[in-house]
């Protein structure tokens, strides 16, 4: 994910601010769908407090993850509230709520959580190479910082957990998931720099 052309210009400070602000809006709305899926896992698992931890820390990093995008849709002058969801972004939370009701939940853990572990390797490796002054400090300050790692330590753990008392069967479908999802978190930093949207489609002429 880091040699992703996305990922080396935010490092480097030098990312447009169109590609950023895309990437801002579709990352709103795909969060706002992610944090109802993390709902649903934590009301079909069972009781715990691994799987309670699970439940609250997601929910309060996502929390954190949404503010941090409030502050720079009302820095761009933009909005997220009209906006349409782009490709990559309707197919990865299509995916993650196919899996949130159709797949045991244990498969469900694995799918959400490429989308908490990448990102905070991704903000820990661009805080370490980044240059003082970055425009994004503060998108890399929230995804390398410990309170955010907490949050994703708890989601492995349930993950996990859920791991080890599955059948064989589960743990190779949480693996399919997992996989799937860091496909869609790769497709999701492309698409945000290449500013994919859905293609320009006439609409059919009714014949005689």
């Amino acid at each position: 994910m880091d040699g992703l052309p996305f990922n080396r210009e935010l490092t480097a400070g030098m990312l447009s601010r169109d590609r950023f602000q895309f990437y801002v809006i579709q990352d709103a709305l795909y969060l706002d769908q992610y944090a109802r899926i993390l709902a649903m896992a934590g009301a079909r698992g069972p009781d715990g407090p691994t799987l309670r931890l699970f439940a609250e820390s997601a929910l309060e990093a996502v929390a954190v993850e949404q503010a941090l995008h409030g502050e720079y849709l009302t820095r761009f002058g933009a909005d997220a509230t009209n906006a349409e969801p782009s490709p990559d972004c309707l197919s990865y939370t299509s995916f993650l709520l196919a899996t949130a009701y159709h797949e045991p939940w244990e498969v469900l853990l694995a799918a959400v959580l490429p989308c908490f572990w990448i990102y905070w390797e991704v903000g820990k490796a661009i805080a370490r190479q980044t240059p003082p002054n970055n425009p994004y400090q503060a998108w890399i300050d929230t995804y390398s910082d410990e309170a955010f790692g907490n949050a994703v330590r708890a989601v492995i753990a349930a993950t996990d957990a859920a791991a080890a008392g599955a059948s064989e069967a589960v743990r190779q479908r949480m693996m399919t998931a997992f996989v799937r999802s860091t496909q869609y978190e790769y497709l999701f930093w492309d698409g945000a720099y290449q500013q994919r949207e859905w293609p320009a489609v006439a609409a059919p002429v009714g014949g005689d």
